[in-house]
């Protein structure tokens, strides 16, 4: 049997006419016209029409009659240019055609669930329990290559930096603060345990301590954590670290590396130097850490004007937290009663009280709070919020300012996606700059670190630190952003070992805890570390904003469900007891959440 292809289907075009081609790939379809039986072949390039003559060939005629969709083909013919009426413009392949001469079927193929289509209606369950069908879609095949491009980008560019690709462990010491780490069980060390990196953090310290000066990886990173749309629980970084920097040396080689990308990959143009927002900044105007800048709607704070007016749902806001606006300019008319009032409903998910507003229209004024306000308090919001004839204002208030800035800007995206205005090919870069270093959690009543316990905060900020107000201490950690969703995080790191104790003291870690989570890293510091910093890019997502995609799942081959589980091969599954015997193992009778 012999199936050695000449040519891929979809690379073949007019100036090929008259060569003898070999093709490989599956039946797309087939169209029997009474003498002439016509089969699309697709490989992952695309697809090519070829013709089967009756009366050319009676036998193959015959035999190709029996094929049926996504049948694996093997068809050997001569490429001709097809008649002028029966060019079809909407493919690449549309002026050709291949006038079959032998015909292989290398392998035959049950009736799949569903149909091999650019798009599909078809429920997603349905197409990850068959992914390997799924993944024949040319949309999905697409979207791989253009994460191999990607890939292959990224490494000429640090290469050409130079920067050295070092690959760190998978298997490593689990220092839990943070994400919830994947365990694997040691079975030559009972009772003990690795864990899957969350990300190659002090991996990457440790060689720029070791002197390698310039570090990347395109690393594989796992954490135990709740899905979304943009994550999943094994994820690949884009992962560098540099020595002898400081912010302004990050910042400018990872967005000329993102500049490189999208013009390598995409051909856009990315404007340099991208715009930086301080964290303050960024959620006083867009109610985000992370804006969408292809949204004009600014917040607009208004505490001033609410302490002490006549509506007691703004002034007890104000009188601790925050009241904040967006005017919705020329919108309203786009929105009806209903649609605020749905608005009002969505935006309490947010935790806020509801949602107030103002409607300028036709040279008149309605408002579900200006009788509680005296003509002087609304002029000063109208004033302030530079409103006119035909604008729309939204009003939020509560007693924990950032709360009601996050509510305010969560319902200014969905606004814009109501407006149609976020488009996927309008790429809206920037970076966030200057970080709080300290959050307080209250599950767990102590300050956590923003990012990681390795983030130097800012110097102008150490009296602030040494004083013990740790939520007013900024961190030399930024993210760049691209239209609302973070694709890089990063910082420069703490490299004094005297600074990296008092660090972990703020975070409340004894001694005892930090010898014990970190003490490879902090005997290591005691042997001369430079000055580094670094950020790792969130690979999946920059593909997935590239191809324009929805979710992560569709520019990843194989990716998991919410609840962190594959369809395709039932993962994860139950193993046998000997192997849990040899991981000295002994499983409870009942799981922890079955009893719940």
């Amino acid at each position: 049997m012999s199936y050695r292809r000449t040519d891929y289907c979809g690379t073949l075009r007019p100036a090929d006419a008259g060569r003898s081609v070999t093709l490989c790939g599956w039946a797309q379809g087939r169209r029997n016209l009474g003498g002439l039986l016509f089969v699309d072949l697709r490989d992952r390039s695309g697809l090519m029409q070829c013709v089967f003559n009756e009366e050319t060939d009676r036998a193959l005629f015959a035999q190709a009659e029996t094929i049926r969709n996504e049948y694996v083909l093997c068809i050997t013919g001569t490429l001709a240019c097809r008649a002028p009426e029966a060019v079809n413009p909407d493919r690449p392949t549309g002026a050709v055609e291949v006038r079959a001469e032998t015909l292989t079927i290398l392998s035959k193929a049950a009736t799949p669930p569903f149909e091999i289509e650019e798009e599909t209606q078809v429920g997603e369950a349905l197409r990850l329990k068959y992914r390997y069908l799924d993944l024949r879609r040319p949309k999905l095949q697409r979207h791989l290559m253009l994460r191999h491009r990607a890939a292959q980008a990224a490494r000429r560019f640090f290469d050409a930096e130079g920067f050295w690709e070092i690959e760190t462990p998978m298997l490593t010491k689990s220092t839990p603060e943070g994400a919830r780490d994947y365990l694997v069980p040691s079975r030559v060390h009972p009772g003990m345990f690795y864990a899957l990196p969350q990300s190659p953090q002090q991996y990457k310290q440790l060689l720029m301590l070791a002197g390698f000066d310039k570090y990347f990886q395109l690393a594989r990173c796992f954490r135990d954590e709740d899905l979304r749309a943009d994550r999943q629980p094994d994820f690949t970084q884009i992962d560098i670290e540099m020595s002898f920097v400081d912010v302004e040396d990050v910042l400018s080689v990872c967005e000329r590396f993102i500049a490189y990308l999208f013009k390598d990959v995409l051909d856009v143009d990315v404007p340099l130097p991208l715009p930086r927002i301080p964290h303050r900044e960024a959620m006083r105007r867009f109610g985000s850490d992370k804006p969408d800048l292809r949204v004009g709607y600014e917040l607009v704070d208004i505490t001033d004007i609410a302490k002490g007016c006549g509506f007691k749902v703004f002034s007890s806001a104000a009188a601790t937290g925050g009241v904040c606006l967006i005017n919705m300019t020329g919108c309203a008319g786009k929105f009806t009663r209903r649609d605020i009032d749905a608005l009002s409903t969505w935006v309490k998910e947010y935790r806020v009280g509801g949602l107030a507003w103002a409607r300028l229209l036709g040279g008149e004024m309605t408002s579900s709070f200006g009788k509680f306000l005296t003509d002087a308090e609304m002029a000063s919001i109208l004033t302030r919020a530079k409103a006119q004839d035909g604008d729309l204002l939204f009003v939020v208030g509560d007693p924990n300012e950032t709360r009601a800035q996050t509510a305010l800007g969560a319902l200014r995206l969905e606004c814009a996606r109501q407006l149609g205005l976020l488009r996927k090919d309008d790429f809206k870069f920037l970076w966030v700059t200057e970080f709080p270093l300290f959050e307080y959690s209250e599950e767990e009543d102590r300050y956590v670190a923003c990012h990681h316990p390795f983030t130097a905060p800012m110097d102008e900020d150490l009296p602030l630190l040494a004083a013990g107000e740790l939520g007013r201490v900024r961190s030399k950690a930024y993210d760049m952003v691209l239209s609302g969703t973070e694709l890089s995080s990063g910082s420069i790191r703490i490299f004094d070992t005297q600074a990296q104790a008092d660090m972990f003291s703020a975070l409340g870690f004894t001694r005892e805890d930090a010898e014990a989570r970190f003490g490879h890293l902090l005997t290591a510091f005691q042997y001369g570390v430079p000055p580094h910093g670094g950020l790792a890019f969130g690979f999946d997502r920059i593909v997935m904003l590239m191809a324009g995609a929805d979710s992560l799942r569709d520019v990843i081959a194989f990716p998991k469900v919410q609840n962190a589980s594959e369809p395709m091969t039932t993962c994860p599954s139950p193993v046998d007891e000997h192997q849990l015997r040899d991981l000295h193992i002994r499983l409870t009778d009942t799981p922890p959440d079955a009893e719940a």
